[in-house]
């Protein structure tokens, strides 16, 4: 729901039209300004070592951990060619002037417009409409219509996954799980570094989930994608848990896995179920 608060995208701050001073190799060099920008970025995407040299390799960069570590820690540094596939690995807009340690040339935006870019960057590529061909395709691409809910898990909307919260969307049929009976858009940054703010996700209708599966659940009218977890119940509210037989089955949990949002249990007096899996 809008606050009615608006919100500026670009900062305030007044930006010289030129560089107030000439880059300097050298110095940036001695300050490892490559380095420590390349390791910012890429703990920012969630990518370890490891995983990051992997996806080096799609792009033709045949560097381990260990070279990595090197750029990092500014022993040594990527060539120019490896410096633009790490601009391409890992999204930056602004290419390899990104590691520059100079005044920008052009206004930048600030956390929260930078927030909005890249959602909706995100939102372009879930939807498998904008993404450039990499073969040359025989016949025509075949879609599939799709259930897609206009409310975005988490926005706090007690008509989440009503019938009438859901538009009718064709998407290409290679983009779409199999088992997939509706989308839903995740919102926030409670699922990174897996799901993002602004993300397609496809869910297939379920209303169990096995412990450390992803799910998408409603909880007082407010739809929530998070990790299924269980607890014991505290002592407080065992009683609630508790059947005539005197067996106690487990409390609810959903797991962020964003580490900064604590769990959250789910109470015996709060209305609850299972929408469905997300689909991987």
């Amino acid at each position: 729901m809008a606050s009615g608060r608006k919100h500026t995208l670009y900062s305030s701050e007044k930006v010289t039209p030129f560089p107030i001073q000439k880059y300097n190799a050298a110095r940036e060099r001695e300050k490892n300004t490559i380095g420590k920008k390349l390791a910012e970025i890429r703990r920012k995407k969630g990518y370890t070592l490891t995983e990051f040299s992997e996806l080096l390799a799609a792009y033709g960069v045949n560097a381990q951990r260990a070279a990595i570590s090197k750029w990092e820690n500014g022993e040594t540094t990527p060539s120019i060619y490896q410096l633009i596939a790490i601009c391409h690995a890992l999204s930056i807009m602004e290419g390899p002037s990104y590691f520059a340690d100079m005044p920008s040339l052009s206004p930048p935006l600030n956390e929260i417009g930078m927030q909005k870019l890249e959602e909706y960057k995100n939102d372009l590529i879930a939807s498998g409409r904008y993404q450039p061909s990499t073969a040359v395709e025989e016949g025509p691409v075949e879609y599939v219509t799709k259930r897609v809910s206009r409310i975005p898990a988490s926005a706090g909307n007690d008509s989440f996954l009503d019938e009438e919260a859901f538009d009718y969307v064709e998407i290409p049929k290679n983009t779409v799980p199999d088992k997939a009976d509706f989308g839903v858009y995740v919102s926030g940054d409670s699922m990174e570094p897996f799901y993002h703010g602004g993300q397609l996700v496809w869910v297939a209708s379920c209303d169990r989930l096995n412990r450390g599966e992803v799910g998408v659940f409603i909880y007082n009218g407010d739809g929530f994608i998070k990790v299924y977890e269980e607890q014991a119940p505290d002592d407080a509210i065992v009683e609630y848990f508790t059947d005539s037989y005197g067996n106690i089955r487990p409390q609810v949990v959903l797991v962020s896995y964003n580490q900064t949002y604590p769990p959250k249990p789910i109470s015996p007096h709060g209305e609850f179920r299972i929408a469905g899996r997300v689909l991987k």
